[in-house]
């Protein structure tokens, strides 16, 4: 959860007007914002609720969504701020047990959880169809056939753990395959549907599959990289796969214009497809992973793909890391969990390995290495170690974009990537966007006067149906022989060009926040560390980030900053591996 606020004054907007009791006392000190309030006084209002610890109950578990948990601890949320007048824990479950909000279902209450009662319904919806997929009749399977397939797709480079993996998928209809970067996950993807369409040939069908993720750039990557393994293999195995579809989760499971919590498919119009794989799962939230559990028929091959040591996903929730440690033990566990590293980046290698571990000396000793893999940078004035690789990227794009090249262009943004961990501030994107244009003008004699200039590369926000482009594809502004600007997009079906004016939910990408690196890569990376005491600085950020590098990592900030990132863990609550996991026994 995300920690507490200073108010900035008597008009600061996140202070609730009106606000009294308890309420007013959590809100005052910064641990309750103003919509968290007035949404727990709306529903007492309408339950007719007066207990004061209730109401308070009702407010963190508004708070603990805006903050990515699904569910309030009333045991432990006191850790927060030890000085409030928290309610004593046992009588507030037990006013909260007997409350109105409860007996109307507006609150659930479950041990020493409380949930808003939509995040209640997801849970339990994602545990009880995950559980159900686990423990259907296996599939039918040729064995003959099965054994001839793997013996054409284990080469050389195919690891044991990864062909048990690619096997089991055959024999179970959900696999959640998981493992750190260079662990050969979309390599035994690749087996995993060679394996599943042949089997469906020998039973004389043809294997329609989809490729998802929660973003355009990563499922571009996704298909990218499958097609790249799949053109290593027999002509025939090829064949049977074909091309399978790329695309965002949104678009998967069909948009809907009049609801933005559903979509066309579900329980009751079923997607077409044998296989779904959503790859990049650990950015899956709650919500999202129980809209594609209901869409997916139950006799559809489900492979869930990602690494659970990565960021969360923005939205509440934990799902990949909760499933993968929610089915330890189970009999019918459907994790399949990649260990082995086949990058030849070692430092790259070292420096995830010790930041899995939480090793804050290994990490640095990694860091301060002579090497040309890793380099660590301890300034107090990051300008100077910034320049020359963002400098560098952005007159490179600009250069194919002057020139009318826009593949080109589009090529040379996975040169570099400045990452941050903040959006604004000395350490955030806005700054340092705006700094790596003022290079740029400097360096080329051309001002920047507009938003839009030849060059400029761009980040989309959010998924506009009607363009065809969605969150997560980059593009650049690129100019025509004719002397207009088209932006081109790199989408996860083909490129496209653009007016500018026809975008609108977009972003300058000389430099992006860790967060929405996530799903994508890039030959070089720099990672602006921020100071050591922010908020957003945590274990799972920093790995997210330096796994984002092929074969170059820069990370710039102080020891301080290193620590604490190391030492501190994304702490989110949720019911959902207590779930998965009692019902393993």
């Amino acid at each position: 959860m995300t920690e507490l606020f200073e108010p900035l004054g008597d008009h600061d907007r996140r202070l609730a007007l009106g606000a009294e009791g308890l309420l007013a006392v959590f809100n005052v000190a910064g641990v309750l914002e103003a919509g968290d309030v007035h949404v727990a006084g709306r529903v007492a209002d309408l339950a007719s609720e007066t207990d004061e610890r209730v109401l308070l109950a009702a407010a963190l578990a508004v708070r603990a969504v805006r903050a990515g948990s699904v569910c309030v601890d009333l045991t432990t949320i006191a850790a927060l701020a030890p000085e409030l007048p928290w309610p004593e824990p046992v009588e507030w479950v037990a006013a909260l047990t007997a409350s109105r909000l409860v007996a109307e279902g507006v609150l659930r209450h479950e041990g020493s959880l409380t949930y808003l009662d939509r995040y209640h319904r997801l849970e339990t919806q994602v545990a009880a169809d995950l559980l159900t997929r686990a423990a259907a009749d296996a599939p039918s399977v040729d064995e003959a056939a099965l054994a001839s397939a793997l013996g054409r797709v284990r080469g050389e480079h195919l690891s044991p753990e990864q062909e048990t993996a690619a096997e089991g998928a055959v024999r179970r209809w959900t696999t959640v395959l998981t493992g750190g970067p260079g662990t050969g996950k979309t390599t035994t993807v690749a087996r995993m549907l060679v394996l599943l369409a042949d089997q469906a040939a020998v039973a004389g069908r043809r294997c329609s599959i989809a490729l998802a993720a929660p973003t355009g750039k990563a499922a571009t990557r996704v298909q990218e990289a499958v097609l790249g393994e799949l053109a290593g293999l027999d002509p025939a195995d090829q064949e049977r796969v074909g091309r399978p579809d790329a695309m965002t989760l949104h678009r998967l499971l069909g948009f809907r214009h009049d609801n933005r919590t559903r979509f066309r498919h579900d329980r009751a119009n079923r997607l077409k497809y044998d296989v779904v794989v959503v790859d990049e799962c650990s950015m899956v939230e709650l919500t999202m992973m129980g809209r594609v559990l209901e869409a997916v028929r139950p006799e559809a091959r489900l492979l869930l793909v990602g690494d659970p040591r990565q960021l969360t996903s923005v939205g509440a929730g934990a799902v990949l890391a909760d499933v993968v440690r929610g089915f330890e033990g189970h009999p019918a566990s459907p994790v399949a969990s990649l260990t082995e590293n086949f990058r030849s980046t070692e430092d790259i290698k070292d420096l995830a390995e010790a930041l899995r571990v939480g090793d804050a000396d290994a990490v640095l000793a990694t860091l301060r290495r002579t090497s040309d893999e890793v380099e660590f940078v301890e300034t107090d004035d990051p300008a100077a170690a910034l320049r020359e690789d963002a400098l560098a990227s952005a007159l490179a794009v600009r250069e194919a974009a002057v020139a009318g090249d826009h593949e080109q262009a589009l090529a040379a943004l996975d040169g570099h990537r400045l990452l941050c961990a903040h959006r604004e501030g000395p350490f955030g994107v806005r700054h340092w966007n705006s700094q790596v244009e003022r290079w740029v003008a400097e360096e080329t004699g051309v001002p920047i006067y507009t938003t839009w200039y030849v060059g400029r590369p761009v980040l989309v926000t959010t998924n506009d149906y009607a363009l065809g482009v969605y969150n997560g594809e980059s593009g650049v502004a690129v100019l025509q022989p004719d002397g207009r600007l088209r932006v081109w997009i790199a989408g996860s079906e083909t490129l496209r060009d653009l007016a500018p004016g026809r975008l609108e939910a977009i972003e300058t990408m000389h430099a992006m926040t860790i967060h929405k690196s996530q799903g994508s890569q890039a030959e070089r990376v720099t990672v602006l560390l921020p100071e050591a005491g922010s908020r957003l600085l945590t274990r799972e950020l920093f790995y997210t980030a330096v796994t984002r590098a092929q074969s170059h990592v820069r990370v710039v900030g102080s020891e301080e900053a290193v620590r604490a990132a190391v030492a501190t863990q994304a702490q989110r609550a949720t019911g959902l591996r207590l779930r998965l996991h009692g019902s393993s026994g």
